[in-house]
């Protein structure tokens, strides 16, 4: 206010034509031509909702479907959805994406060109195919919400613990959640199995790439079969070692059946720990399949699983073979043999 007292401001309004001036120019503007305007305006179809139409003009008006204000499934918003109806052509089953929590809610607000192709390109430069993406996606769609330079820095992650491109693909395809496991927890997994086991850093990566389930499964069963093995199985920390490198799968099995197959293998047919060590496949098998065969053969006096004696049976040789060689070429009996022995149990 005082610079504007003393002048060094100088007043809007003094720049400004005054409203005579204005006046004065609206006043010689030309007069618009109202028979042009009725002209243009014809033109213009009527815009009132209350405008009487004929039943031809009703007829070719096209209503776009409303769009659900609420559905109990995701079919009902593929049409007016251009992100999910291309996801249903790559191969994505929405039935089981509205399953997981959330999920239906994540896709509904996705762009497809601004959020979801970059995640497809990257999932394709991982080493997914095409014709994996609809099943990858329909295990995790969460990824597609996932920030690109978080999933860029996961892949670079294993890629600086030695996995190599293949074995980076085959790690996510088998274990589709595993990019949305932070560089940090990838890290205590990997650490995890490393020192619980004692194996080399080679020997820990080579197991979870044949089960990469580990790294994104829960850690207690895990810890739980391992007390398992050596407290009631009583097989010494290398012999474990051994059956889980063999056999990663007995990490994630079931802890009753695992008790029962070894009860009975060790307690019933007198296999010693250092056998189970060398053949841990066979917890593998289903204990139905092991009784009947081992009796089978207890019941022709064939029995022998001791390599130092002659007709060794080895534990492979019991659980793996199909029904017909097992006969032929181990039991040295015919398949009706056996099928009438099992009807007698």
């Amino acid at each position: 206010p005082d610079s504007a007292k003393g002048g060094s401001f100088s007043s809007p309004e003094s720049n400004l034509p005054s409203v005579q001036q204005e006046r004065a120019k609206a006043e010689t503007l030309p007069d618009l031509n109202a028979k042009i305007l009725d002209e243009d305006w014809d033109d213009i179809p009527p815009s009132s909702a209350l405008e009487v139409i004929s039943e031809e003009e009703a007829v070719q008006i096209i209503a776009e479907p409303l769009l659900p204000i609420q559905s109990s499934t995701l079919r009902d918003y593929v049409d007016h959805s251009e992100t999910l109806a291309k996801l249903v052509h790559l191969g994505v089953d929405l039935s089981q994406v509205e399953k997981r929590q959330k999920a239906g809610q994540l896709l509904l607000t996705l762009d497809f060109e601004k959020d979801v192709k970059k995640i497809l390109l990257f999932l394709k430069d991982v080493g997914i195919k095409d014709n994996q993406l609809g099943p990858f996606l329909t295990k995790n769609p969460y990824i597609l919400g996932e920030d690109l330079e978080a999933l860029e820095i996961r892949v670079a992650y294993l890629k600086s613990k030695k996995f190599g491109q293949s074995e980076i693909a085959q790690l996510v395809s088998r274990a589709p959640y595993l990019l949305l496991f932070s560089v940090e927890r990838l890290d205590n997994r990997l650490g995890f199995f490393k020192n619980e086991l004692g194996l080399s850093v080679k020997k820990t990566k080579d197991l979870v790439i044949r089960l990469p389930r580990l790294l994104t499964g829960k850690l207690e069963p895990v810890k739980e079969n391992l007390q398992v093995c050596q407290i009631e199985l009583g097989f010494q920390r290398n012999e474990i070692q051994q059956i889980v490198f063999k056999t990663p799968k007995i990490l994630t099995a079931s802890k009753k059946r695992l008790k029962q197959t070894f009860d009975y293998l060790h307690n019933i047919m007198g296999i010693p720990h250092h056998m189970l060590t060398r053949f841990p496949q066979v917890f593998n098998s289903k204990l139905l399949r092991i009784r009947e065969r081992h009796m089978f053969l207890a019941f022709l006096g064939r029995a022998q699983y001791d390599p130092a004696q002659p007709s060794y049976i080895s534990l492979d040789q019991l659980v793996s073979l199909p029904d017909e060689v097992f006969c032929t070429e181990i039991a040295k009996a015919s398949m009706q043999d056996f099928e009438k022995f099992l009807k007698t149990l």
